[in-house]
């Protein structure tokens, strides 16, 4: 029984209900295998970002890692299963139509599509509106200036442990051709939310968050209705809460590891706006508050507990595929000499960044597909100036009364132009074209 999350953990178990045919077979109250606190056996924490013994230490924060390892999404989840009445395609647009025009727009709506939206209009009486506007500023220029030649990067980060990387693995999104989609889609997300009042109840990054929600339920519904099966007992349920809560927080972790290293464990005003924001896009994609700290400490808490209980697994199979196929794809749709260097730059900068992920440690970095070298290191310090210095810039320009207004004009401008560079998103995955299933690791 959960002490310290007890709703959390009803909410685990209300899949069952909600959704027999699809976890009727799991048990819940087990742990799997991807979960351990054992200390004699690695985990995903390195030594040098935190002691494991101290953040194993809280059985809180642990209770809350293992029960969101075993939550999908209550709402998005019921409606992805419709897909066997209405197809993957029926559900995508009667789901684009209730964004954009309300659900009772949809002739004949589901209950289901009917719960998903409420729960996504039901905004938490802790969002403070106007505080996510002016973090979608902030964050505006981050995606302009910075996201565009460190996304590949963070994005191999999600692939550098089997147990989590699995479920990418398994709708084959990620190889070939693909893989470029799937790399300029997340970017396509991640840079439309911050747009002006895209957030707002018919906004582009409304609409964004509710159909990447169901591109997971869809991933979620037919890894565990794959003929070959999914096993609950190693892996958890596919695409669990607490997988996506890094990518929806990295940003702020970055930021709590700052406050912190200055002595404090209160966000500034810019940064507490930008917390705020990235807590409401969380909601949106159906995380719960639980995961979504207000404080830099409980930031970092969350993810270095996560790390500190995820065991550690690189099977080369699977993360080594997903790792050379996302590098090696070419994320820019023009051949022009200016588009081939661009990709040369932003794959430098993308090996940089993960690297960092890596402590620096070119052997491990290189041991998982991504070689690091002199040729990278030139290219990253011959742009770092334009690159670092427009962003440093901007930030700056937007914090000054007589700039704000022109600096977000321009911001925005360069977030549309990034926009258009990565293509439309269409947020989809198809079933039938998944290849098999890899050989599974649980060493």
């Amino acid at each position: 029984m959960a002490l310290h999350h007890p709703e959390l953990a009803e909410r685990v178990r209300e899949q069952r209900r909600l959704l027999p045919d699809l976890y009727g077979s799991i048990e819940f109250d087990s742990t799997p295998h991807r979960f351990t606190t054992d200390p004699e056996v690695k985990s995903d924490l390195p030594a040098w970002i935190a002691d494991r013994d101290s953040v194993l230490a809280d059985e809180r924060v642990v209770e809350l890692i293992r029960t969101t390892t075993m939550l999908g999404d209550v709402v998005a989840d019921p409606y992805a299963a419709l897909a066997k009445q209405y197809g993957a395609k029926g559900l995508i647009d009667m789901l684009r139509k209730a964004c954009r025009s309300g659900v009772d727009s949809v002739p004949d709506a589901p209950d289901e599509l009917r719960a998903f939206i409420a729960s996504m209009e039901a905004t938490p009486d802790w969002v403070d509106v106007e505080l996510v506007e002016e973090g979608a500023r902030q964050l505006r220029i981050g995606a302009a200036f910075l996201s565009p030649y460190i996304t590949r990067g963070a994005f191999l980060a999600t692939f550098i442990n089997t147990y989590a990387a699995l479920p990418m693995a398994l709708t084959g999104a990620l190889t070939g051709r693909r893989a470029s989609r799937r790399v300029n889609e997340t970017a396509n997300f991640f840079a439309v939310t911050t747009l002006p009042g895209a957030l707002g109840r018919y906004g582009e990054g409304f609409q964004a968050a509710a159909m990447v929600r169901l591109m997971h339920s869809m991933v979620r519904c037919n890894a565990l209705t794959s003929p070959e099966g999914w096993d609950p007992e190693v892996y958890g349920v596919p695409v669990p809460q607490v997988d996506q809560m890094p990518a929806g927080l990295f940003n702020m972790y970055l930021a709590a590891v700052l406050a912190k290293s200055a002595g404090r464990d209160e966000f500034s005003s810019r940064e507490r706006a930008m917390l705020e924001f990235s807590r409401y896009r969380c909601f949106l994609l159906g995380l719960p508050e639980e995961l979504l700290p207000t404080t830099a400490s409980e930031i970092i808490e969350v993810f270095h507990a996560r790390a500190a209980t995820l065991r550690r697994g690189f099977d080369d199979a699977t993360c080594g595929e997903l790792v050379r196929s996302t590098m090696g794809a070419d994320l820019r749709q023009g051949n022009s000499l200016l588009d081939q260097l661009s990709e040369t730059v932003e794959r430098s900068w993308s090996r940089a960044f993960f690297l960092g992920i890596c402590g620096g440690d070119l052997k491990r970095a290189e041991a998982m597909s991504v070689q690091f070298g002199p040729v990278d290191a030139a290219c990253v310090a011959a742009t770092a100036p334009f690159v670092l210095g427009r962003f440093v810039a901007m930030v700056i320009a937007a914090e000054q009364p007589a700039l704000r207004r022109l600096a977000d004009d321009y911001t925005t401008r360069a977030v549309k132009q990034r926009l258009a560079e990565y293509g439309n998103a269409d947020y989809t995955t198809d079933a039938t074209a998944y290849p098999r299933r890899p050989t599974r690791s649980t060493t």
